[in-house]
């Protein structure tokens, strides 16, 4: 499947978003479009335990959303209470997406994950949520799992803090279901990210 495929799927899931999810989204568009239609940057660092499956995939899919609508002044970062490694299984997932991926090697790996569409272009490692290459301050801190959640209950720097918690597939590692809960976490998120993106893309476009 091609990337824009992909998100053209994504895009016709809309509608089926629950209200309740929705209001959980609301606060993310919100911070979002007031940086942004001041001229400031906005800053969303996406947060877990391990970094290595949830808090990418939020950060990949908000920045692709940014892109495929060239809405500017937009940057994800993600990290973890803990560094791990980038779970290879959520590699394969964004493959089958459509995005390309450049392999790093070692125990933490840095992975090349890029697309034509909207020339995007992101390197992809776990670390800590306070690596010295995601913000220090000003930033909205999107907590992605129960666990970060309760490990850490000051984000020193966040003006905001988000929760937005996605079921874990890892809890599916080693099963025939294994690939399937990847593929759906992954296409959750992206519908997700994409629906806070266009609600940006919605709310710039009345202001011009």
């Amino acid at each position: 499947m091609s990337l824009n495929t992909y998100i053209q799927t994504a895009l016709a899931r809309l509608p089926d978003l629950e209200s309740k999810r929705i209001q959980q989204l609301e606060p993310l568009s919100r911070y979002i479009f007031n940086k942004i239609s001041q001229g400031e940057a906005a800053d969303l660092n996406f947060i877990c335990t391990h970094n290595s499956r949830r808090s990418h995939l939020g950060q990949i899919w908000l920045q692709m959303a940014a892109a495929y609508y060239d809405i500017d002044l937009v940057e994800a970062y993600s990290g973890g209470t803990e560094e791990t490694a980038f779970n290879p299984r959520v590699v394969a997932a964004l493959q089958r997406a459509g995005f390309a991926v450049e392999v790093g090697t070692g125990e933490n790996p840095r992975y090349e994950i890029s697309s034509s569409l909207g020339n995007l272009h992101l390197v992809s490692f776990s670390k800590k949520y306070d690596h010295l290459e995601n913000p220090k301050k000003d930033f909205c801190a999107v907590m992605t799992c129960a666990e970060a959640d309760e490990a850490c209950p000051v984000i020193f720097g966040a003006n905001l803090r988000v929760k937005l918690l996605y079921e874990d597939p890892k809890s599916a590692d080693g099963t025939d279901h294994e690939r399937t809960a990847y593929d759906e976490r992954c296409f959750q998120i992206a519908t997700e990210m994409f629906y806070v993106m266009k609600q940006v893309l919605t709310g710039l476009q009345k202001i011009k």
